[in-house]
């Protein structure tokens, strides 16, 4: 994303270690004689926090000392035996006694201490319910003096800064682990955020509040898919589009034959969108457009609800891409389906069978254009498939034409820093990042520079440039959209993008399972975030039915009648601003004669509009009517 050592990735499928058929294999010699317990209690949540703190806090389990997952095993059944917080404040004492000493540092100062929002909340160390003054005066000391030098359990990645977290045991033949491996994987993956997820604050529910929750999930697992289906609803919940969970035991929950269609959501309705195999669809009626409204009698809103806690995504337009995981997967031949076909309803039996079968191989109806001129002197480049080396032949092709539209809704590869040299008239600065701050785990620091894009280049692109991006558009996509953004005289087009722009970091879970996160912060330079929100459109269009009844790609044409139809940018640099009497607004007249570019005047006229339109639309009719005119639908008897 940034540098050539720079991890680049759109959403990710993690590794998954193969299926074993015995139900408790390789279980640690400390958990033999493990009893699970029936309930879980705040001490045992507590636990699980005051585990992971020491884990990145303290200098002996930092520099790998002590094999800190048998203390936790170990530490599991211990609970169990104590009856009142006194005995478990001794218990926390001799366990932080037994770690040795902790160095004060010196010269220690937390980096942003302004900056509340990149900070763990550590209020639990203080609380009174939990632990007495001694504990509470212990745990604090060493929040205040973390291991400084190079940690056992984390590192940075080189160049970049996004978390490493190394030197996890795998526990590869736990399938399906005891009560308390599985908790070991709760503590594990739930520290791990706590301390080094940048976007920890914007989760949707307090990252505390998921530990409570998660915990009887975690314990009462009957079975391996239970297991996994708890871990897939653990890594929903730091709500990052990054962040995917997939082991073939859930692929078998939710069902291995698949439609043979491809659909999108709409209006919380499935769209057929295309074929996985057309020759089937079209065998059982199914056509491009047709709007399914139920799925085995249950609407798909309701099945989207349903589903939506398995579906990782940073806000719900990539819930809704991504639905096709889970969404009309079952392990039956055939589902009933509700239709709606251009006003008419009816229901419909489909087949379902493995996707091995369905004979389509991703990426098949990917754009083969990398290149071309479009609407006479419009130039369209797919970022998807433009590389580096065709750079040279794009500038030479498009460099004279009056637009080129950059399409960005798929993965780009590494293109953004020599299109901004062709683009720009001279360098300027489009991002910044957060990074984890080693010395004090659970911090983030803006890092103490920005990336700039483009060059001093007196024969910039003097052409409108148009971004087209929709939910696709993700991580290295995102990031190349800011880089674009700081040519002039430019245009995003298209709908929220998928919110997850930063490099990843992996996440080994214990059954030699993966997962990942975003491990890197990244912000407009002047501190606007992207995680999340994503790169907002300055004009948003969205697919439409009709218009995939029709075969039309509705962005891509709202942006060619935008070229066709602007005529120039009004200029306000001429305009002097003076404090109001009651200083609460400015005031701004223009001191020259302005104009509209190309050669409408606007002093005294002012701006004129596109559209006059009066009383003549009921009120009724306002909202549809607005709508239609920014889609070129409009009635032309209210003009």
């Amino acid at each position: 994303m940034l540098k050539k050592s720079i991890l680049t990735c759109s959403f990710l499928v993690l590794l998954v270690a193969g299926i074993a058929s015995p139900p408790f294999p390789g279980l640690m010699n400390s958990t033999s004689h493990y009893r699970p317990m029936a309930q879980p209690t705040p001490q045992l949540v507590t636990f699980l926090k005051v585990w992971g703190f020491l884990k990145y806090f303290h200098p002996t389990i930092a520099q790998g000392h002590i094999d800190w997952d048998e203390t936790f095993l170990k530490g599991i059944q211990d609970i169990q035996k104590f009856n009142n917080k006194a005995e478990i404040n001794n218990y926390y004492k001799d366990l932080i006694a037994s770690l040795g000493p902790v160095p004060k540092c010196r010269n220690y100062k937390i980096q942003n201490p302004d900056l509340k929002v990149y900070q763990a909340d550590m209020g639990w160390l203080t609380d009174t319910t939990q632990f007495d003054t001694e504990v509470k005066s212990k745990l604090h000391y060493i929040a205040e003096n973390p291991y400084q030098k190079e940690h056992y359990y984390v590192g940075k990645s080189k160049g970049v800064g996004n978390p490493i977290f190394k030197n996890e045991k795998v526990y590869k033949d736990s399938i399906y682990p005891s009560q308390a491996m599985r908790l070991l994987t709760l503590a594990r993956y739930w520290n791990m955020v706590n301390y080094y997820f940048p976007y920890r604050y914007q989760t949707n529910q307090n990252w505390l509040d998921v530990l409570t929750e998660m915990t009887p999930k975690f314990m009462h697992a009957a079975d391996t898919t239970a297991y996994h289906l708890a871990i897939q609803e653990l890594t929903v919940k730091v709500d990052d589009s990054h962040a995917k969970f997939n082991t073939p035991y859930t692929s078998r929950y939710f069902g291995i034959n698949w439609p043979p269609f491809k659909y999108e959501i709409i209006d919380q309705k499935a769209v057929v969108t295309g074929y996985y195999n057309d020759s089937l669809s079209q065998a059982h009626n199914i056509q491009i457009g047709d709007v399914i409204e139920e799925l085995n009698g249950k609407p798909i809103q309701t099945h989207l609800l349903e589903i939506g806690k398995y579906i990782g995504a940073s806000n719900n337009s990539v819930k809704n891409r991504d639905a096709h995981t889970i969404l009309f997967h079952s392990n039956q031949t055939q589902v009933t389906i509700s239709v709606e076909r251009n006003g008419k309803r009816f229901k419909n039996t489909i087949p379902q069978i493995p996707f091995s079968k369905l004979g389509y191989q991703w990426g098949q109806d990917n754009p083969t254009d990398t290149i071309k001129l479009i609407a006479d002197n419009i130039g369209y480049v797919h970022m998807g498939n433009l590389t580096i080396k065709q750079v040279p032949q794009l500038i030479q092709k498009l460099k004279h034409t009056q637009a080129i539209i950059f399409d960005v809704r798929n993965y780009p590869k590494s293109t953004l820093y020599h299109l901004a040299n062709f683009l720009n008239p001279k360098p300027l600065p489009f991002v910044k990042f957060t990074e984890t701050d080693p010395r004090k785990p659970g911090t983030f620091k803006f890092k103490k520079y920005q990336l700039y894009a483009g060059k001093n280049n007196k024969d910039y692109y003097r052409g409108k440039v148009i971004l087209l991006a929709n939910e696709y558009t993700q991580s290295h996509a995102e990031f190349t959209l800011m880089a674009l953004q700081t040519a002039p005289n430019v245009t995003l087009i298209g709908s929220q993008t998928s919110g997850a722009d930063g490099n990843v970091s992996l996440i080994t879970l214990p059954g030699n399972y993966s997962t990942y996160i975003t491990g890197l912060g990244v912000f407009y330079p002047d501190g606007r975030p992207t995680q999340k929100i994503g790169i907002l459109p300055d004009i948003v269009v969205k697919p439409s039915i009709q218009g995939i009844r029709e075969g039309r790609d509705e962005v891509l044409e709202k942006a060619i009648a935008f070229i066709n139809n602007t005529q120039g940018v009004l200029d306000v640099s001429n305009m002097h601003f003076v404090k109001s009497p009651c200083n609460l607004f400015e005031l701004g007249y223009t001191i020259s004669k302005s104009k509209r570019l190309p050669y409408f005047p606007i002093d005294d006229i002012g701006i004129q509009p596109d559209y006059f339109f009066d009383e003549k639309v009921p009120d009724y009719e306002w909202v549809s009517y607005i709508n239609d005119i920014l889609n070129g639908n409009y009635n032309p008897k209210y003009l």
